[in-house]
């Protein structure tokens, strides 16, 4: 697969869509004047990632590279329809295309992560994750600017339009992908919930998934609440006019760009366990250091090290899922871990606007701070840490003792496993341009054979 198309079309895609998150909330206050459906918009939004597990199935149910097609598609159908949105009693047509709008980019996360886990080499997953979040992010530094502009001056229609093209490009741009992808196998009896059902399981059950996903998810946690703190310290800590935390976001967002560029080369030295412990800890440090000191040079630092950490344990999670599932099963499992990750931090932000009410910021964040160091090095202390691909152990666990690889393949240079011939080191997954996302076929069996044996799912 090559990385430029791909990238293209998630730098399009994130223009468009970070450009429509802001705009939707001014939109609604706009049209109605009212703060709580200005929230209501976030929300409906956010939402459909709580059905994250359920609609995360569907991914392991069809192609993927056609599924991500169609979906960027069907947006840029819908998104002209915003333009009947001129008055607030229209607004609920707005709100109908924001949450179909969440549950699209659910299911699209889901089909990323499962073709990518298929068709990138495993040892470049963390390179390839962390080329994707700073693709992502440095839209973030673009985007808003441009939303902003577009509807002080023309309203909210421009700018539905703009994302309704920005999906259309993105689609095509997916299309051109050079993968060919078999149709998944269908099994004797489908069932929606059962393979659902299936999914959390095994990500329950995964020593190296389980712990990294309750790290981003009290990471997440933390991060609500440091969210909900941000205007306190603008306006107390700082002295500050609100608009200020724009300028704080900014540069956290140039500490999220720098982050994706230094994922690649950190993971292929350190374990994503390591990586996210780290993450957290420079997270925490700089939570605790904007609160504790009120001063402009502190906030800025420490917002850039905010914008270091915090994806770190993103990516470590993302790359980890991707690494660890079985091929059959990534959809549903990265998901059902999204979900698990996010849904803490808008029960966060609720939970911070009550605590920045009842406690002094510079209280709350040193304890936040202490909150995440412990955690995190709880994390790097405690159990077993994934092995890095090509360690010595690694490939000593995993090397057959004859020509016999444990997949029923043929092995690099002769015979076919199981069927006799000299000795021969099994010299790991080969390289593949055909590649079916949801299947336990090619790297996905490998994977699986080196964790000690299919399983069925």
């Amino acid at each position: 697969m090559r990385w430029s198309s791909y990238l293209t079309g998630v730098v399009v895609s994130g223009f468009g869509t970070t450009a429509m998150w802001l705009v939707s909330g001014i939109w609604i206050k706009s049209l109605t004047g009212s703060d709580s459906l200005a929230a209501l918009a976030s929300f409906a939004l956010w939402a459909p990632v709580l059905a994250g597990p359920l609609l995360g199935t569907l991914a392991d149910r069809v192609r993927c590279r056609p599924l991500m097609v169609v979906l960027n598609l069907a947006m840029a159908v819908l998104l002209p329809l915003l333009l009947w949105v001129e008055s607030a009693d229209r607004a609920w047509l707005l709100f109908a295309v924001l949450v179909l709008y969440g549950a699209q980019g659910a299911v699209h996360e889901a089909a990323e992560q499962a073709l990518v886990a298929v068709v990138v080499d495993e040892e470049r997953l963390g390179t390839f994750n962390g080329l994707r979040m700073t693709a992502n992010e440095s839209m973030k530094l673009i985007a808003p600017l441009v939303a902003a502009g577009l509807f002080a001056r023309y309203g909210g229609g421009p700018v539905a339009l703009l994302d309704a093209a920005s999906f259309a490009v993105a689609a095509g741009l997916f299309a051109l992908m050079p993968v060919r992808e078999e149709r998944p196998a269908r099994p004797e009896a489908r069932n929606w919930w059962r393979e659902t059902a299936e999914g959390v399981r095994l990500l329950r059950d995964s020593r190296v998934l389980r712990p990294l996903v309750a790290t981003g998810a009290f990471t997440m946690l933390l991060a609500g609440v440091n969210g909900a703190a941000i205007y306190a310290v603008v306006d107390e800590g700082l002295g500050h006019a609100p608009a200020y935390a724009g300028v704080l976001y900014a540069v956290q967002g140039a500490g999220s760009v720098l982050a994706g560029l230094v994922t690649g080369p950190l993971l292929r030295r350190i374990s994503e366990r390591t990586l996210a412990a780290a993450g957290l800890a420079l997270f925490a440090v700089a939570v605790g250091t904007r609160g504790a000191l009120p001063y402009e040079a502190t906030a800025l630092a420490a917002s850039a090290v905010i914008g270091l950490g915090l994806p770190w344990v993103l990516v470590a999670v993302m790359t980890a899922v991707q690494r660890e599932a079985p091929a059959e099963a990534v959809g549903r499992m990265a998901a059902t871990a999204n979900t698990l990750v996010m849904a803490p931090n808008a029960l966060a932000i609720a939970l911070g606007a009550g605590l920045v009410a009842l406690t002094d910021a510079r209280v709350l964040l040193p304890l936040v701070a202490a909150a995440g160091a412990v955690w995190a090095l709880a994390l790097t202390t405690a159990g077993p840490h994934a092995l890095r691909p090509g360690t010595p152990r690694d490939r000593t666990r995993h090397r057959p003792s004859s020509g016999r690889g444990p997949t029923g393949r043929r092995l690099r240079g002769g015979a076919r496993d199981g069927v006799g011939g000299a000795p021969r080191t099994w010299s790991g997954p080969p390289r593949q341009e055909v590649s079916r996302c949801g299947a336990a076929r090619g790297r996905g069996a490998w994977r699986q054979a080196r964790r000690g044996g299919r399983r069925a799912v």
